[in-house]
């Protein structure tokens, strides 16, 4: 077991800790995913895992929406200058425009979070 991680399974993988709710699911842990499901060493499935997310980067940088079916959708919106307020002293701010990315999930995701499967 893994020092500190009491639910790491012999074998490394975080799936226990997942599972109960704790924890995040990290580049290696997708890495592993295709290791164990696919069959290909490490190394490679790695190597896929940078390459998606490299596609799904360079698409939302250059301000595209990235789409994936049965899963959710990121938008890229502008936010324009606004005035806020600093929630200590209560004096106004400018905020200044800028991009931002949100996750949309899709309703197959919504429903399988609510277990409506």
């Amino acid at each position: 077991m893994a020092k500190g991680d009491a639910t790491a399974k012999p074998d490394g993988s975080t799936e226990e800790r997942r599972m109960a709710g704790r924890g995040a699911l990290t580049r290696s842990d997708l890495a592993d995913a295709i290791h164990r499901k696919v069959g290909i060493p490490r190394a490679e499935s790695a190597k896929y895992v940078e390459m998606v997310l490299e596609e799904i980067f360079e698409r939302i940088i250059s301000r595209e929406d990235v789409k994936l079916s049965s899963f959710g959708a990121f938008l890229v919106r502008e936010k324009k200058e606004r005035l806020g307020r600093n929630p200590k002293t209560g004096a106004g701010a400018k905020i200044s425009a800028r991009l931002v990315v949100s996750f949309k999930p899709s309703n197959i995701l919504r429903a399988r979070i609510n277990g409506d499967d």
